[in-house]
């Protein structure tokens, strides 16, 4: 690379960069990389690093070799912060216990159907029971019988008291 007058105010260091541009994109890219964003919201993309770094896109992107370490590392991480990784984990978690709520719930469903069958069948034969009581004998009501009256019985007497 060759140093014109320009150029020659901003010495260039071994990475394409000034040392000071070059410690500002690492320290941006270790903050990013750690989930401890402070000028961004943290996701791990190039637009984040450079504002982060507070050094334009077009520095940034000068900064060949860290650039080629932030595509390694982001790769190595799958594009995830620790934050975010977190957040998937308890993402998982709930949703199986959501499918397991979701499963005793069909479940318990399943048992209150069964629940209502059986008690329409015993309500259709207590009618058929209580017919068949009706057309072949005397039908006693409960409340008569505890009392010990039945239907043909005058009421008891009750006198003053």
């Amino acid at each position: 690379m060759t140093t014109t007058p320009e150029t020659a105010a901003y010495p260039q260091h071994d990475e394409g960069v000034a040392p000071g541009t070059a410690a500002s994109l690492r320290e941006a890219m270790n903050r990013l990389l750690s989930g401890r964003p402070q000028r961004t919201d943290g996701r791990l993309v190039k637009d984040n690093l450079w504002k982060e770094a507070k050094v334009s896109r077009a520095t940034m992107n000068r900064a060949t070799r860290i650039m080629a370490e932030w595509d390694a590392r982001v790769a190595d991480c799958d594009g995830v912060t620790p934050s975010e990784a977190r957040k998937n984990a308890e993402l998982i978690t709930l949703r199986t216990k959501l499918a397991e709520k979701t499963r005793e719930c069909t479940e318990l469903h399943h048992r209150l159907d069964a629940a209502a069958t059986a008690i329409a069948a015993l309500h259709h034969d207590n009618t058929l029971l209580r017919q068949e009581l009706d057309h072949s004998g005397q039908l006693v009501s409960l409340a008569a019988h505890r009392s010990g009256r039945t239907r043909n019985q005058d009421p008891p007497l009750i006198g003053p008291c």
